[in-house]
């Protein structure tokens, strides 16, 4: 194809079928259609581990106070919870963080506060790991006293 034609095939001003050449029936060699895909029984999948192993968080961005049942359920199943309250007005936002204040108070968790309207419910068995640097050392190797 020509550099013009190229050209005004990008513009959307003539057709662009030099493409088709490359979309053959040699490579819908897959699975028929109604035939459904196999997974190998010996391969897991991640979310089928991670719930085994309970690492799971669960991530909630109500829309209004009626979606503070999900937040509810998953944390009340031991699962870590972030709630985006950013998309919520002021007012629905801090009924469903009482809401989660109720939540952790009842099952004995924690909330913290990830950023300006974004919190972590996290249950009882569950540590965070604060991200703060350590304290510096002087007998390390950049001491050049």
């Amino acid at each position: 194809m020509g550099s013009v034609r190229k050209a005004s095939a990008w513009l959307g001003l003539v057709d662009d079928n030099d493409d088709e050449r490359y979309y053959d029936d040699d490579y819908s060699e897959g699975t028929e259609p109604g035939e459904a895909w196999v997974t190998d029984p010996r391969v897991k999948v991640a979310t089928d581990v991670a719930e085994e192993k309970g690492r799971r968080i669960g991530t909630v961005t109500p829309d209004s106070f009626r979606d503070a049942r999900a937040i509810g359920e998953m944390f009340r199943d031991g699962v870590p919870v972030i709630m985006n309250l950013t998309a919520m007005e002021a007012s629905d936002a801090k009924r469903v963080v009482d809401f989660a204040a109720g939540l952790i108070f009842g099952l004995r968790g924690s909330i913290d506060r990830v950023s300006n309207r974004v919190f972590l419910l996290t249950p009882a068995d569950t540590e965070i790991v604060n991200g703060d640097p350590a304290p510096h050392r002087t007998d390390g190797f950049f001491n050049q006293s």
